[in-house]
């Protein structure tokens, strides 16, 4: 019998399977924090590249790396080009071996990633290993909310899905924080490299955390391992009834689709393809509200406005705080509002701030008050973007896509919404250097597009399980082709 996503046996007969629903509850939360250490590297790795990047800019004999306009794009994108091609191939990975067995993979090009990039001698070496760190981001964006959906109760789903998003942004805080802090403690350029080499902790408790977590019972349930499912779900479900249940709804016709997902599957149903057009409009709207522009590039912005580079680089911490703050009011909001109403609400909010921001840098003058103004701004954007819209795309990536491809079209669809990434982050330096600031009035415009495609097109799961809204979207899209 394979070994990936090997079941952690039973307890045996002679003692209790239940310790009460608190027990039960413990283990989801503990599998649940010890996956999100992806999401944490993710956050880290994607937020501290915002501190590095002033000191990088320096001449190579300052301890920089002379990065111009263009290699800054270039070192800025590199990453999420590998996320893009890291998503993709870690959907069947994940399918082939399983989503725990994916993640230490993941942890492992974690580590190497961060290492190689605090060590990079020159431009070249940087955009190599930030693509290599990328293929990392990129898997597991991919793989840690599918992995906690697969294991999360139902009714805990949405909350605990959402966990995901809140250690990506406590990961960019912890980045700016401590970019912060190293900027002001040292005189020395290079200081950027130990900014970079901090991503390498949250990769190694990433695989050391693994190491004691089962594997995804709806993924052992889909490969016919049906006694390793039951065990699985023995552990993180409070009664027995729960499981039988639960183990009956993972089973339910699928005797036919218990073998390796192939991309036939997906040419082969139309609707599959509707939802996976879905998904994909989904990642361009997130990556065009302008979310990674802001992340990277917000000390460049303030910097513009007359701050100097450890002030900017200050400030961006209240990019970190706002975010945290926004995705534990965007849990709390998710296990009481439908996805469609957040999605809304918050791209609605998103062209305000963006127009304001385009305002404020074209008609106040250069002074602490545009700065001060340019900065609300900011902060106004990642308040609504982090507490209604970033949380809402992860949970509908976990969400959507049929069990017997989940692996293959999530890790698809995510890894477009990369390359959406990556154009945006390689664009935006240039846009800002030729467009100036009209640059935040296209982007708002874009994101009038992005509100009418939500409305027209994105359907709401909330209060379904994942079978049930696979059914729902099969028996919706088939009635739209007949």
């Amino acid at each position: 019998m394979p070994t990936t996503d090997q079941a952690i046996p039973a307890p045996p007969p002679s003692q209790p399977t239940k310790s009460g629903s608190t027990s039960e509850s413990r283990f989801v939360r503990l599998i649940t924090v010890i996956a999100t250490m992806g999401a944490l590297a993710f956050g880290y790795d994607t937020g501290v590249i915002s501190g590095a990047l002033p000191f990088m800019t320096l001449p190579q004999e300052q301890g920089g790396l002379s990065l111009t306009p263009l290699t800054e794009g270039l070192v800025a994108s590199s990453l999420v080009f590998g996320a893009a091609f890291g998503s993709f191939f870690s959907g069947h990975f994940s399918e082939s071996r399983g989503r725990r067995d994916s993640l230490k993979l993941v942890a492992i090009i974690f580590f190497l990633g961060a290492i190689g990039t605090a060590l990079a001698p020159n431009v070249e070496i940087m955009v190599l290993m930030r693509f290599v760190l990328g293929l990392a981001v990129g898997g597991a964006s991919a793989i840690v909310p599918v992995f906690i959906a697969e294991m999360a109760p139902p009714g805990r789903r949405a909350r605990l899905v959402s966990q995901s998003e809140l250690m990506i942004v406590s990961g960019q805080c912890i980045a700016y924080i401590s970019n912060a802090v190293l900027a002001h403690l040292s005189d020395e350029a290079e200081v950027w490299r130990v900014m970079l080499a901090l991503a390498a902790v949250p990769a190694a408790l990433l695989w050391l955390g693994l190491l004691f977590i089962p594997g995804s019972p709806r993924w052992l349930a889909a490969r016919g391992r049906i006694d390793e499912a039951r065990a699985v779900l023995q552990r993180i479900r409070s009664s027995d009834a729960q499981v039988e249940k639960e183990l009956d709804e993972i089973t339910g016709e699928r005797e036919q689709e218990a073998h390796q997902a192939r991309w036939r599957d997906i040419a082969a149903e139309r609707w599959i393809r509707i939802v996976l057009a879905i998904g994909i409009g989904l990642g361009f709207m997130i990556q065009f509200t302008g979310i990674n522009a802001f992340m990277y590039f917000t000390p460049i912005i303030l910097q513009s406005t007359g701050l100097g580079t450890n002030a900017a680089i200050t400030a961006t911490i209240g990019n970190g705080v706002v975010a945290v703050i926004a995705t534990l009011v965007g849990i709390w909001l998710i296990g009481r509002h439908g996805r469609r109403p957040m999605l809304l609400t918050g791209l609605g909010a998103v062209i305000v701030a963006q127009l304001a921001l385009g305002a404020v840098l074209l008609y106040v003058p250069v002074s602490p008050l545009q700065s001060y103004a340019a900065l609300a701004c900011i902060l106004f954007f990642l308040f609504f973007m982090q507490m209604l819209i970033a949380p809402v795309y992860w949970l509908l990536m976990s969400e959507l896509f049929p069990l017997h491809v989940r692996g293959l079209v999530t890790g698809l669809a995510v890894s477009i919404q990369w390359v959406f990434n990556s154009i945006v982050s390689f664009l935006f330096p240039m846009m800002l250097t030729e467009l100036g600031y009209i640059t935040f009035f296209i982007l708002a415009g874009i994101n009038v597009v992005s509100l009418a495609f939500v409305l027209l097109c994105v359907p709401e799961t909330r209060g379904k399980s994942l079978e049930k809204i696979e059914a729902f979207l099969k028996d919706r899209h088939s009635l739209d082709e007949a």
